[in-house]
């Protein structure tokens, strides 16, 4: 495939919300690595404010996950699992984050309609922390990949996982949430 027919197929991932094709490429950060510490802008139920993962991994566990773009077929579907999903995550002490390179603005309507004012999206717009992460599209790095983690109050990556399909990512970040809880309980 030329270089020149990319940005027509990424909107087309992009619109189609990313479940029908494969273009994931490896996260770099992986079990045992440090993730970077970083501060953004965020949004919850509509209210903006500074997000900071430092301060959210002395609660627990953080479940931070890129996405392509708010309002997409996708990303929607993937918000709507999340928020459904939160209160579970709570009771193994975690917290979740969502971050694309949207604006804030967008990300405030976002984190109401489709995050359902249950947890927050960070705006990224310059890219800074999908770099820090590795999350970037193959061949669009500005844009996320549907990029998941899981890291430890401790800082360290305990799970990743990566596709753009949103179908595995709730259900696989719960049980790396539960496993971690099990282990910890014990100590």
């Amino acid at each position: 495939m030329k270089r020149k027919f990319m940005p027509v197929l990424l909107a087309a991932v992009v619109s189609m919300g990313c479940a029908a094709y494969s273009l994931t490429a490896s996260a770099t950060l992986k079990p045992g690595d440090p993730a970077p510490d970083f501060t953004t802008q965020a949004s919850l139920g509509g209210k903006t404010y500074t997000y900071s993962l430092a301060d959210e991994l002395k609660k627990g566990p953080v479940v931070l996950y890129f996405y392509p773009a708010a309002f997409t077929k996708g990303c929607t579907i993937e918000a709507h699992e999340f928020a459904d999903a939160v209160d579970e995550y709570k009771k193994y002490g975690a917290t979740v984050i969502g971050v694309s390179h949207d604006n804030i603005d967008t990300l405030t309507k976002f984190s109401v309609s489709e995050c359902r004012s249950k947890f927050p999206v960070a705006a990224d717009a310059d890219a800074k922390v999908i770099g820090l992460y590795d999350a970037g599209l193959p061949m669009h790095d500005s844009m996320a990949n549907r990029v998941s983690y899981v890291i430890a109050p401790d800082g360290k990556v305990i799970y990743e996982y990566t596709s753009l399909s949103p179908d595995k990512h709730v259900e696989n970040t719960l049980e790396a949430v539960k496993q971690w809880a099990a282990t910890h309980k014990q100590q």
